[in-house]
């Protein structure tokens, strides 16, 4: 998107014209949430009319807009509040911010939002279908070529202002006035040790995070709103709690687990969490509850979490070496690419997707590709029967754990190129054996090891420093990263505690973060669920000790 069509749907930015004000503290009166609008939603969030028709904007001098390119989120975003674009501030524009009035400059049930303007006249309905329409602020000034006219009659005016209303939440689950309460979600097919490390690391963030700082107390420092206090915005503070929600029971039960769970123990988000082989039931609660899940341990993200707008993730995982394995097979050209191409998984495991994604794609190319599925619980030696080649295979891929790996040792040497999973066989420590390694490539969704020692020793110094166990170094990295950009978005967020805001905040946390361990970069925005989009395609070299080096430059498939 342009920056001039990021500006263009700025309807009321300039509308809000006026300093910002500072008011006085006082409780938070508890109101009557206003009712949703379904219609008014579809014309914020997709120009949608109710009607089923586009909506329809102009502005001078430039092409008309319709549909998903003149909804009002676009700029103004999800949640109403506002954003940073370039140089220029996106104030909000829910009920509270737009119908307020200079003489409610001491509201304490405004949130702190930076460029806020609050020294204008408050708008009625009159005078906001005016400045939608024609372009006419409150105060009767002209709004800016920017500000693009719609086209909406009574009806679809009426249901767009009362979505507007209904953006102004008087209570958020899991937020009061002293504490901020988070889960992390465990499914029962979590790697053990994997989710003891996790743990241990969220619960030392948590206890570090709240420690108050020397001096001040966290009663002493639940300021609020645009007052004199903002000078110490950044002091706002409020208790952690963390709730371990432990899964149980086959899959189609966790929903239910959940909805209990979150009705027992109501939260603000959900932090880091870690997965076996299906998430999917945990994604679809959270969006379905517009609960922020930020960075799960999942190695299989589900195949349409590309929609979702609350749960975001570092990579998606095998998905993700597949298309890493795709682009080396089929190099630049068709003619570069294998005939015929085997496959060997465990069924049930993550594997399974990896091998699946893969054959769509390879298939797509007029590629030939077989599968040899070995059972779930087979014993690690019915892998070696698994592995014989064929006479007409050109490659051969294995989606295999390090266990079925160190039983592949007496495995004849594949006779044509190997391609494996870096996730499923340990990354670094994948344990290939010695005539294999001529042949073999290893997808690898991180960083090189020497190229992230730096960004990663920051949190092995947190480890060392308070006496946390390493036990699986990249999924505690992972956690601590997740944990870190949560804490310095919500720093930002002072006391606008909305989940929908959160996940907005976030991006620019990520877009600006330094320190991203296992990634080189990481990156998010409207539309993006994964911050790290790419990999390498690595081997083992041959000489003295064995390390990874790459095949190419980092892929962006």
């Amino acid at each position: 998107m342009t920056a001039v069509r990021r500006l263009a749907v700025f309807a009321l930015v300039l509308s809000l014209a006026g300093a910002v004000q500072s008011y006085a503290m006082r409780p938070r009166a508890i109101v009557a949430d206003a009712p949703s609008s379904p219609a008014g939603e579809a014309i914020y969030l997709h120009g949608v009319l109710p009607s089923g028709k586009s909506l329809m904007a102009n502005r001078a001098g430039a092409e008309p807009m319709q549909g998903e390119q003149a909804a009002c989120a676009n700029c103004h975003q999800r949640s109403g509040l506002g954003a940073n674009e370039e140089r220029n501030v996106i104030p909000p524009i829910t009920g509270k911010f737009l119908f307020h009035s200079p003489s409610d400059a001491d509201d304490a049930q405004l949130p702190y939002i930076p460029g806020a303007r609050l020294g204008r006249q408050a708008y009625d309905d009159q005078t906001l279908a005016r400045a939608i329409r024609d372009g006419v602020d409150a105060d009767g000034h002209q709004l800016s070529y920017l500000m693009p006219r719609y086209a909406l009659n009574d009806a679809d005016l009426a249901a767009l202002v009362a979505h507007l209303r209904s953006l102004d939440r008087s209570k958020v689950p899991g937020v009061s006035s002293t504490d901020l309460q988070f889960a992390t979600i465990i499914t029962p097919d979590a790697d053990p040790v994997k989710r003891r490390g996790m743990l241990d690391v969220l619960e030392q963030f948590f206890k570090d995070r709240n420690i108050a700082p020397r001096g001040q107390s966290a009663q002493t420092m639940t300021t609020s709103g645009n007052t004199a206090y903002v000078k110490r915005m950044f002091k706002v503070n409020r208790h952690w709690v963390l709730h371990v929600w432990e899964l149980t029971g086959p899959s189609a039960t966790w929903t239910k687990q959940l909805e209990a769970k979150f009705a027992a123990e109501p939260v603000f988000a959900v932090i880091s969490g870690i997965g076996g082989g299906n998430w999917a039931p945990v994604n679809a609660f959270c969006e379905e509850r517009a609960v922020a899940c930020l960075f799960p341990n999942v190695e299989l993200p589900p195949a349409d979490a590309d929609r979702n707008f609350h749960t975001v993730y570092f990579s998606r995982g095998v998905l993700l070496e597949a298309d890493l394995i795709a682009t080396a097979l089929m190099g630049d050209s068709v003619q570069a690419a294998p005939r015929h191409v085997r496959q060997v998984y465990r069924a049930g495991d993550v594997g399974e997707a990896g091998a699946q994604a893969l054959a769509a794609q390879l298939q797509a190319r007029g590629i030939s590709v077989s599968n040899h599925v070995i059972p779930k619980d087979a014993a690690t030696s019915s892998v070696i029967g698994a592995l014989h080649e064929p006479s007409d295979t050109d490659a051969l891929v294995v989606w295999l754990r390090a266990a079925d790996l160190l039983a592949a040792a007496e495995a004849p040497a594949p006779l044509h190129s190997l391609y494996l999973s870096g996730l499923m066989g340990g990354l670094d420590a994948t344990p290939l054996p010695a005539s294999w390694r001529g042949q073999a490539h290893i997808a690898y969704p991180f960083d090189l090891s020497e190229r992230r020692r730096v960004r990663v020793d920051f949190a092995r110094g947190w480890f060392r420093f308070r006496n946390v166990p390493v036990v699986a170094e990249q999924v505690q990295v992972d956690t601590y990263l997740a944990c870190g950009l949560l804490s310095e978005t919500l720093k930002h967020m002072v006391d606008a505690f909305i989940p929908d805001y959160l996940i907005e905040s976030l991006y620019d946390t990520v877009e600006h973060r330094i320190i991203t361990g296992y990634y080189p970069r990481l990156t998010l925005g409207p539309h993006q669920r994964f911050a790290s989009k790419g990999g390498f395609m690595v081997h083992l070299d041959g000489s003295g000790k064995p390390r990874l080096v790459p095949d190419g430059k980092w892929i962006t498939p």
